[in-house]
């Protein structure tokens, strides 16, 4: 018969197995525990990103609408001395009615810069007639629209610095492995047109 190895029925071997198998078995489940961590506080940071975005954005609307509330009243104590712009108070009446009824922020940004430009328009024909310019209510409201307009670029410009935070999440890596399942996508930053007109200016 051969010789039985004593190492072999004793055990040993098995037992060594045995006493190694509980560690990695704890070294998984600290692994996991750790990714999982990580992925909790990166679709945090993300989310808190998320939501600046959108508060800076409602800022942004919010002097949107200021303009928008402005115009009217600025046409009004115009149009009667400017009867002969018709065409150009019916062009801000459109504008306007299109920015009131557009959705999500490619389109409103549109109607807004549409909008601008037909206002510096009027602003620029009430410059060439200093009586009508001068009378304290048009003056007035052609302060508040420029003091409205340096706020809209104020304001655009801290979206954009929100934008580049969250996109700089989403788009990171490791981080844009949470950033797929979750949902979180790149944002556009605010882009103004190249023939944007600038902000009206008083005198």
């Amino acid at each position: 018969m051969r010789p039985v190895d004593p190492t072999t029925t004793s055990g040993a071997p098995v037992a060594a197995r045995a006493a190694r198998s509980p560690s990695r078995a704890w070294l998984i489940v600290f692994v996991l525990l750790l990714l999982g961590a990580w992925t909790a506080t990166t679709y945090n940071r993300m989310t808190q990103a998320q939501q600046a975005v959108d508060a800076q954005w409602a800022q942004v609307e919010s002097v949107y609408q200021r303009r928008a509330d402005l115009i009217p009243n600025l046409v009004a104590a115009t149009q009667g001395y400017l009867a002969h712009e018709r065409a150009l108070f019916e062009s801000l009446a459109r504008a306007r009615e299109l920015y009131a009824a557009s959705s999500g922020s490619p389109q409103r940004v549109e109607a807004a810069n549409q909008l601008q430009q037909l206002t510096v328009r009027l602003i620029a024909v009430i410059e060439q007639y200093p009586e009508l310019r001068s009378r304290e209510v048009v003056l007035s409201l052609m302060d508040e629209l420029a003091g409205t307009e340096n706020r809209i670029a104020v304001e655009r410009r801290r979206y954009n610095e929100r934008v580049r935070d969250y996109n700089q999440l989403v788009l990171g890596v490791p981080r844009s492995l949470v950033a797929g399942p979750f949902g979180f996508k790149p944002r556009p930053y605010f882009q103004a047109e190249a023939d944007a007109a600038p902000a009206p200016v008083t005198h």
